[in-house]
């Protein structure tokens, strides 16, 4: 498949079916990008300028052919938002075995591989914005939530070592951490366990999307070539 002429920047996004993720994909495409959205079921929604692939952020060999694909589509990648994350949100003692492998496997391999997988494609244009996800738990270091911090802590450390890795290629490498939001993330957590972590906050209040959005395209603007390495926790973690 030979790589059509683009003038719109190409950007993918995980973890679109809903919540953040969404809300980014249809963000960015109201600005004028092409999103490229991945999920493990199929998001539902049709939007021009979108492509959605359904895979395991988790598995190599469906991310590299993703990958491949777009290489031959578009011949560029301007930006990899690395959205997709899931929580289990239990005392250590009681963290089964498998919810901390699927956790650590999502949250910190799933970036990883991306992250991977972009960096080759921008390397050759000499150019990219990479932006992953992190929590505020991490520096809040939240109980009932180690398995879950320990992932996102491993994330904000490969940030910073990307940041080096790729800063000779023109790509910039950071993160974003957001306190509670309303998603499916936090919806068995306790009224009260959420109250005690935005007390914490010098901004004791949940996240917004527009929150999210606004650091991201403070990210991706051509201006921010020197910002590199950055983890934005928010509310004043």
């Amino acid at each position: 498949m030979k790589s059509q002429m683009i003038d719109k920047p190409v950007m993918i996004i995980t973890g679109t079916r809903k919540g953040i993720g969404k809300y980014l994909a249809e963000y960015y495409i109201e600005k004028g990008f092409i999103v490229i959205g991945s999920s493990r079921g199929d998001n539902g929604f049709k939007m021009n300028n979108y492509n959605h692939y359904c895979l395991d952020v988790t598995d190599e060999i469906s991310v590299k052919n993703m990958f491949s694909e777009i290489r031959k589509k578009y011949g560029r990648l301007d930006i990899c938002i690395n959205n997709a994350g899931i929580a289990s949100m239990n005392h250590i003692l009681l963290t089964p075995f498998k919810s901390a492998y699927d956790i650590i496997n999502t949250n910190f391999i799933g970036t990883f591989l991306f992250c991977r997988e972009a960096g080759k494609i921008m390397k050759n244009n000499g150019y990219g914005r990479i932006v992953n996800f992190t929590s505020v738990g991490t520096k809040l270091k939240i109980e009932g939530e180690a398995i879950y911090t320990a992932s996102k802590a491993a994330v904000e450390n490969l940030t910073e070592v990307l940041s080096r890795e790729y800063s000779d290629f023109g790509i910039t490498v950071n993160a974003i951490g957001p306190t509670p939001i309303k998603t499916d993330l936090i919806r068995s957590v306790p009224k009260e366990k959420i109250e005690n972590i935005t007390k914490r906050l010098a901004i004791q209040r949940l996240t917004e999307n527009k929150d999210i959005s606004n650091v991201i395209d403070f990210f991706l603007k051509k201006e921010s070539n020197f910002i590199t390495g950055q983890i934005i926790h928010l509310g004043g973690a």
